[in-house]
Formats: C-alpha cells, sequence, structure tokens
C-alpha cells in the first residue's frame, strides 16, 4: 500500500491541475469503491472549484467551494493518471488503463482549463467519498489520526507520552496511526535503523534519548522519500507515469542476508516477521 511519502508525491502532481480550477465534467463508472460512492457524488462535483488540495496521513483531500471536501485514498493499488496541456503535467497516452476509457478507470475528472484526471483500481481497495468542511475532523476515516510526522506536534514530547506504559514493540507502536499518522512497514523499518533502535525493543522502553534519535530520523526518512517521489514496490506510480526511487537508497527494508550499510559495521540485514509484517534491520547497529 502506498505511504504518506507516495501519497504526498501524488498530492503535489495533482496540485497544478485540479487546485484552483473547476471540475467541468465528473463520470462515476461504477456505484462504488471499496465502499459505495456518495449519492449524487458525480452531480455533486460537477461545477465545483477546487479551493485547496491538502492531505492527512493517506488520504488526498479536495477543498471544494461549496463546503464539501472530496475525501480520495488509493487503497493498495489505485493511481491518479494525468493528461492534459497545464505545464509541467505529463500527458499519459495509455492504450487501455489509464486514459479513462480502461476497464479499470473508475472516476474521471475533467477541469475548466482541459486537463483530466483519472483514477484507475484493479483491485478496488481505494475510495472516495464526500463530507462537509465542519466535518472533516471528526469523520470516522480521520477522527483519531495522530499528529503528521513533519509537523512540529510530532516531538519527542508527543512520543514520550503515547510510548508510555506501552507493551508492544517500538515497531507496532509507530504503525499505530493514533500515535503518528501515515507511516507505514517500509519507513519504519528505515527510520528505525537510522534511530539505531531495535524494531523488536519495548515501546515503553524508548521514551528520553532513543525516542529524541526516532522522530528525527523518522522526519528525515519522510522528507527523503518524499524528494525521490516514493518507493515504487509493485503498482504504485506518480501522476505523471514515472516511478519513484526512494527505494534505491533503502539502508535495511528488502535487503535481507546484505551486508549493513553502517561504515564499520560487520552486521547483516535480518528479516523478522512482527504482527504478519515483515520486519528488516541491522541486529548489531539496532539496540
Amino acid at each position: 500500500m502506498p505511504e504518506l511519502p507516495e501519497v504526498e508525491t501524488v498530492r503535489r502532481g495533482l496540485l497544478p491541475v485540479l487546485e484552483g480550477h473547476v471540475l467541468a465534467k465528473v463520470v462515476a463508472r461504477r456505484p462504488d469503491l471499496r465502499i459505495p460512492l456518495p449519492r449524487g457524488f458525480a452531480k455533486r462535483l460537477t461545477g465545483r472549484r477546487v479551493v485547496k488540495l491538502t492531505r492527512r496521513a493517506k488520504y488526498i483531500l479536495a477543498h471544494l467551494d461549496d463546503g464539501e471536501v472530496l475525501i480520495m485514498h488509493l487503497g493498495m493499488s489505485g493511481r491518479f493518471t494525468v493528461h492534459g496541456k497545464t505545464v509541467g503535467v505529463f500527458v499519459h497516452d495509455a492504450a487501455k488503463d489509464g486514459n479513462g476509457e480502461g476497464p479499470h478507470d473508475h472516476i474521471v475528472l475533467d477541469t475548466d482549463a482541459g486537463d483530466r484526471v483519472v483514477f484507475t483500481d484493479h483491485r478496488r481497495f481505494g475510495l472516495m467519498t464526500l463530507c462537509t468542511e465542519d466535518e472533516l475532523d471528526t469523520h470516522k476515516l480521520l477522527r483519531g489520526l495522530g499528529p503528521e510526522p513533519l509537523s512540529p506536534a510530532f516531538s519527542t514530547a508527543h512520543l514520550n507520552d503515547a510510548l508510555a506504559g506501552k507493551r508492544t514493540p517500538i515497531k507496532a507502536a509507530l504503525l499505530d496511526q493514533r500515535v503518528v499518522a501515515g507511516l507505514g512497514n517500509i519507513y519504519v523499518c528505515e527510520a528505525l535503523f537510522r534511530a539505531g533502535v531495535s524494531p523488536k525493543r519495548l515501546a515503553a522502553t524508548v521514551p528520553g534519548e532513543r525516542a529524541e534519535r526516532v522522530v528525527v530520523a523518522v522526519n528525515a526518512v519522510i522528507r527523503d522519500a518524499i524528494k525521490a517521489g516514493g518507493s515504487t514496490l509493485r503498482d504504485y506510480k506518480r501522476t505523471d507515469g514515472e516511478l519513484g526511487y526512494f527505494q534505491h537508497t533503502f539502508s535495511v527494508y528488502d535487503r535481507e542476508r546484505e551486508r549493513c550499510k553502517t561504515k564499520g559495521c560487520t552486521g547483516t540485514v535480518k528479516r523478522i516477521v512482527q504482527s504478519g509484517r515483515s520486519t528488516f534491520f541491522c541486529p548489531k547497529c539496532q539496540r
């Protein structure tokens, strides 16, 4: 599933074609994705201007001029493809999926500038729904989310409080969206490596100096991944059809039995399974 850096990369790719533009025509080719589309979905969007395009955790939010918000989630394999004349936007000439006519092209957004945004989702694990601006913070998809990892709210003090007394491994704690929003398996593995903290360590033992290292590492990993356009694993592509490149700089993720990249370390990357997810780490560097 795309994680925060991939979703942020997609949001930035959609900005020039959606933000400030009117949705001149909206087509929903099916009544549902992971959940049913709201009643009158296409009609409610048609003619609306996208005032701003933001992100919360792994959700992309299109704030509309009538006070409604379009909530979008990529799911496991969902992707947006952009076609049009807007400067800097790649025109994708897909023969099938992605051109707006493919069997898995479920939502098509045409703008007043002549651009087209197509949402394609082979597995239909993505979703789109609508709520009012006033309901956004309490919406069932968003309420209870922790702070954004790049926000000042994700601080050592916050992490100390969130981890106090937790008897789960720190890896599981950081995947808890109530602790920090948007982190997934890849970037938690990479951040714990940079922080020198073992993914097996009990969360309750992290507060203090280790928590400070984790906050710094999470911030750095997320920034580096966004700069690289995210990580391309399986289905993820950017809106211009290009792939993300952060996977080429992984320190531990998917590097089982390879030498640790830390200078002077003689260890090798180990893979274990935690809560059904693969965890990659260096037993010598991470304590």
